[in-house]
């Protein structure tokens, strides 16, 4: 298949592995932030092809697993409403909350629906006219553009039923929340490739400038990934941290105009809550005023018991990149996939879930 099989030549990669390996000289400790990396470093047995003295750590880059306790709460008790239908992306609908799961609220009668995109819920919105349909929008800067021309797409089409519950987070201001907090000691970051074909190569510019880390946007593939470890390893030999792009077939330094400028014609930026880390400003996207009546927080005010997180559950500080899921107690004997405590092994780009599915024994505790 031209341009995914390019980039999985067995032959390729093996050359590039002997190139870090001559490259590597110091050690380099390097985050991987998006969790489809971290599934594609786990799947490809990346990590073991690499030199001992490059370390690869998973990141907070999973929409699903970042979304707080208080969050999930708040969609499973819209999802108990009168006339409401929920609709939402698959791995939401399992990962536990404080009480519950949008799964056991449809198990007791709730309408919850999973849908491929934010069109096929606002298709839900126009055929049930006398129902509120609402989706959970939960997500990065690369969902949110989806979301925000499917909100101007109701109110063209003047569909009054249809509401988004806005969870949508920033990934440039979670990364300086992280190294802000001091616990990463990390020497280069492998940003996310399909956030910054949204949003480009530029936001990132900050890290290597005020925090002397190297920064290289990858694609998926395990050509994508070595082809940005080695980039990151020649820039920590060199002392020269910049941000450079590896997935040039993907991302430019100014990312989709459009896609951006849909954003910022719906949502500005707020502070948001991530699990593990808490309120963080600037983080987040809500609802200008102007599309308030589209906004499920505003328009269905909820009661919310006190928030309880599952006890042994170490999620938070997985996605902090301070402990591994082989550090979890629960990891594999009391979570898993079937039975996750946690949503780090619910969603499909969660560490968690790659570790239980790809990893090695010492991974799996």
């Amino acid at each position: 298949m031209k341009f995914i099989d390019e980039y999985r030549d067995m032959g390729l990669a093996k050359k590039l592995v002997a190139r870090i390996g001559r490259l590597s000289t110091k050690p380099a400790r390097l985050m991987e932030f998006c969790g489809g990396h971290t599934v594609a470093i786990m799947r490809g047995g990346l990590r073991q092809l690499l030199p001992p003295t490059v370390e690869m750590l998973s990141g907070p880059g999973c929409p699903v697993c970042v979304t707080a306790n208080t969050n999930i709460d708040w969609a499973i008790a819209l999802a108990r409403l009168p006339n409401a239908i929920i609709t939402t992306f698959g791995d939401m609908i399992k990962v536990p909350g404080s009480y519950s799961s949008l799964q056991q609220a449809r198990s007791e009668g709730a309408d919850v629906r999973i849908v491929y995109s934010t069109q096929d819920a606002l298709q839900i919105a126009r055929e049930n006219p006398n129902k509120s349909a609402i989706f959970i929008g939960v997500g990065f800067e690369t969902t949110a553009p989806t979301i925000a021309a499917s909100i101007l797409q109701a109110k063209a089409d003047k569909i009054s039923n249809f509401h988004i519950l806005c969870l949508l987070k920033l990934c440039p201001p979670i990364m300086k929340a992280l190294l802000d907090l001091g616990e990463l000691k990390i020497d280069g970051i492998v940003c996310p490739g399909h956030v910054s074909t949204i949003i480009g190569s530029r936001p990132y510019e900050f890290i290597p400038r005020d925090y002397g880390i190297a920064c290289v946007v990858s694609g998926f593939e395990p050509l994508d990934i070595l082809m940005a470890v080695e980039m990151l390893v020649q820039q920590i030999e060199e002392e020269r941290p910049q941000v450079e792009i590896a997935y040039r077939r993907g991302v430019k330094p100014e990312g989709n105009t459009r896609a951006l400028e849909l954003m910022e014609s719906v949502f500005q930026v707020d502070s948001a809550d991530w699990r593990g880390i808490g309120i963080v400003p600037a983080s987040g996207l809500v609802f200008k005023a102007e599309y308030g009546h589209f906004d499920a927080a505003q328009v269905f005010p909820v009661t919310l018991e006190p928030i309880k997180e599952a006890k042994g559950c170490i999620c938070g500080s997985i996605l902090r990149g301070v402990q591994t899921p082989g550090d979890c107690k629960l990891f594999r004997k009391f979570c898993s996939p079937d039975h996750p405590v946690g949503p780090c092994m619910v969603s499909s780009e969660g560490a968690c879930a790659a570790y239980y599915s790809y990893g090695d024994e010492m991974d799996n505790g």
